[in-house]
């Protein structure tokens, strides 16, 4: 417990710390996030936060996943490392200067081709890498994706830690667990700065370390118990939904799905003139009223998990169209009022 509790407090202690460090340096380097058409805050502000996450999980995870009993095999570990650490130099990079698309891809796919080859060393078939190297890569851009409004990201990805870690636990995985927990401990160091108004936003390297994160502790625990991967999933149904709903409606009207915007259905919400603070407990609402009960229900009926998955899944998208066409229901009024 005593062991448990250190490594806890180290990862909130040090993310802190590096977070304030940050702001400074992001000021003294010119990384800021300037108001425009496409953006959802109102004044300059500093990026780049998410390193602090970033050295925590760095200093934590080696530690935390070698701890016993159940202690996860090195080359888990090394490839869960590697993949993090390359993901978040390139995110690092980005928020730097800017880094062409194929670049950083190149980076996430490596990143996530790393995390999957220590998953196939243990055993796993590599028929499994089709859909596990997509599915990492969309993890990490989702989280991107979402990272648009003060609190929303830091938030999700407090619930959906804490979620895994309880998941983990209960299948008797205590590094896993902790790994999970430490991920929510030092991202709640973070949200401190990054609550409305934030002081700091994460920025691409933590944005997108967090999305392979939370895909690679999602992976682990189908290794353990592949039922478990759709209670895993319920969790981070809302940021899934309205981020693959968005990029789908993007690229059916022919948009440049690629380039930045503000149409996924929390920036509808900012547009429409809820505060950041407001429409980030809407999305916290949802989880914690709709998404936590049912990924209990699907872990305490592993058998009917993928139907359970499958309703939440199928809610979701009905509650995220029926909000975006309040939204734009309301845009186009006030449309049509400015012009009369």
């Amino acid at each position: 417990m005593l062991m448990t509790m250190g490594w806890l407090l180290s990862s909130f202690l040090v993310t802190v710390l590096v977070v304030r460090g940050s702001i400074g340096y992001a000021r003294r380097r010119g990384m800021l996030d300037l108001p425009g058409q496409r953006r959802s805050h109102q004044i300059a502000t500093p990026r780049g936060g998410g390193i602090g996450v970033v050295v925590a999980m760095l200093i934590c995870l080696p530690g935390v996943l070698s701890q016993p009993p159940n202690a996860w095999p090195a080359s888990v570990t090394a490839g869960l490392l590697s993949g993090f650490l390359l993901v978040a130099v390139a995110g690092w990079w980005d928020d730097h200067r800017s880094l062409p698309v194929l670049p950083r891809l190149l980076a996430q796919l490596v990143g996530i081709g790393l995390v999957c080859a220590s998953l196939l060393a243990t055993g796993t078939s590599w028929w499994w890498l089709f859909l596990l190297l997509p599915g990492g890569v969309w993890s990490v851009n989702l989280h991107n994706f979402m990272d648009g409004i003060d609190g929303l990201l830091a938030q999700q990805v407090m619930f959906v830690g804490a979620g895994l870690a309880l998941l983990a636990y209960a299948a008797a995985q205590p590094a896993l667990a902790l790994a999970a927990a430490v991920m929510a401990v030092s991202m709640t160091g973070f949200w401190w700065f990054n609550r409305s108004p934030a002081r700091i936003f994460m920025g691409d390297v933590g944005s997108g370390s967090v999305g392979l994160l939370i895909f690679a502790f999602t992976a682990l625990l189908w290794q353990v118990e592949p039922a478990l991967l759709w209670p895993a999933m319920i969790l981070s149904s809302v940021f899934v939904v309205d981020a693959t709903l968005t990029l789908l409606t993007r690229i059916w009207r022919g948009r440049r799905w690629y380039t930045a915007h503000r149409e996924h259905l929390y920036q509808w919400l900012v547009r429409r003139g809820r505060t950041h603070a407001g429409t980030a407990a809407v999305y916290l609402g949802w989880n914690l009223l709709v998404a936590a009960p049912m990924a209990w229900l699907a872990w305490s009926h592993l058998r009917v998990a993928l139907p359970i998955t499958m309703a939440v899944y199928t809610g979701t998208s009905v509650a995220w169209l029926m909000l975006k066409r309040r939204c734009l229901r309301r845009d186009l009024s006030r449309m049509r009022h400015v012009a009369a």
